[in-house]
C-alpha cells in the first residue's frame, strides 16, 4: 500500500512545519546579529546573493527581520555575473524585482581567469573566492555599503574548522564578523548558527529559482565536500554531536590548549588560592567526590 506524503495527508501540519522552521531561522539570526552586533541603526547592508539556496535565504530572513527590527537598516541585493557558461541572467534580477528588493548585478568575467590559471583537476574555489571577493569589495565602496553579508551557514563554518584542524594544523573556522583584507569593510555572516539542512528545507517551501555553480559544483572529491559528507555522517549515526561542536567554538578555553602565545603559561605560577584556571575549573559539577570513601577510588591502583 503506498502511504502518502505528509503534504497529502495534512497540508496544515505542512503549513505549520513550515511556519516553525522559518521562526527558528529567524530567531537563529537574529540570535547571531545580536550577538556579534552584526548590524547596527543606518547600515547599508550589501546581501551578496550568488543564486545558491544559502544566499537566498540568507535575503529572504534579513527582509523578514528589516520588516520587525527595533532599528532602521537598509538591504540591498548583489550579485556577482561571473560570466560562466549558461549562467541565466535574468533569472535573480527577475526574482529581485518581483520581491521589491533593491539590486545591483556586476559582471566580471572571473570564469574565464580561473580556467585560464589553474591546471585541469586542482581546486579552483581559492582563486575563484579570491577574485570574487575583490570585485565584492570594490562594488560595496561605490554603492556605500556599510556591511557585506555573506551566506555561509553553520556547517559551512565547522567544514572550516575541520579542513584547518586536518590539513592546516590550525584551530580556526569562518569567523562571524570580520573586517575584510583592505581594512575597508565589515563582513557578517548572519547564518552562523543555522544549519545548512534547514535552509535546504526552506529554499524548497519557498521555491528559490536556483542557480547551479559550473566551477566548484562541477568539481568532485574537493576536501570540503569529503569534509562535509563526513560530518551529515556523524549527524546520522550520532544525533546531536555537530551541535555540540558548534557550540564549542562559542567557549574556547586558551588555558586548557597549547598555544602559549595566546595564554601566557609562561608566567603561570602557584599562588595558594583558588584559580579559575585550573584542571576542573570548566568542568561541569557531574558528581560530589566529598563523601566518597578512600576505598572506593582505588581502582585507579588495580
Amino acid at each position: 500500500m503506498r502511504i502518502a506524503p505528509p503534504s497529502a495527508r495534512d497540508p496544515r501540519k505542512t503549513q505549520y512545519d513550515a511556519g516553525k522552521l522559518a521562526k527558528r531561522l529567524r530567531r537563529q539570526v537574529g540570535e547571531a546579529i545580536a550577538d556579534f552586533k552584526m548590524i547596527s541603526a543606518g547600515d547599508r547592508v550589501m546581501v551578496c546573493l550568488s543564486g545558491g539556496k544559502d544566499s537566498y535565504g540568507l535575503l529572504e530572513i534579513l527582509l523578514s527581520l528589516q520588516a520587525k527590527a527595533p532599528i532602521d537598516f537598509e538591504l540591498i541585493a548583489v550579485n556577482l555575473d561571473q560570466k560562466q557558461p549558461g549562467f541565466p541572467d535574468t533569472v535573480l534580477p527577475d526574482y529581485l524585482r518581483a520581491r521589491g528588493v533593491p539590486f545591483h548585478i556586476e559582471t566580471q568575467d572571473t570564469y574565464s581567469i580561473v580556467k585560464r590559471v589553474v591546471p585541469e583537476g586542482k581546486t579552483m574555489c581559492a582563486l575563484c573566492s579570491r577574485l570574487r571577493r575583490g570585485v565584492l569589495y570594490r562594488v560595496a565602496s561605490e554603492l556605500g555599503a556599510t556591511r557585506i553579508a555573506l551566506g555561509h551557514h553553520r556547517d559551512d563554518i565547522l567544514a572550516t574548522f575541520f579542513l584547518n584542524l586536518f590539513y592546516a594544523g590550525k584551530l580556526k573556522a569562518m569567523p562571524p564578523k570580520l573586517v575584510s583584507d583592505d581594512g575597508k569593510h565589515v563582513v557578517i555572516r548572519p547564518l552562523a548558527y543555522v544549519a545548512e539542512a534547514d535552509l535546504a528545507a526552506f529554499a524548497e517551501i519557498k521555491k528559490f529559482p536556483i542557480i547551479p555553480c559550473t566551477l566548484c559544483g562541477s568539481q568532485s572529491n574537493l576536501q570540503r565536500q569529503v569534509v562535509g559528507e563526513m560530518l551529515r555522517e556523524w549527524q546520522r549515526r550520532h544525533p546531536g554531536r555537530i551541535e555540540s561542536i558548534a557550540r564549542a567554538l562559542t567557549d574556547a578555553r586558551p588555558s586548557h590548549l597549547l598555544d602559549h602565545q595566546l595564554f601566557d603559561f609562561a608566567n603561570l605560577a602557584a599562588t595558594g588560592t583558588p584559580s579559575e584556571e585550573g584542571d576542573t575549573a570548566f568542568d561541569p559539577p557531574v558528581m560530589d567526590l566529598s563523601s566518597v570513601s578512600a576505598p572506593s577510588l582505588r581502582f585507579a591502583e588495580d
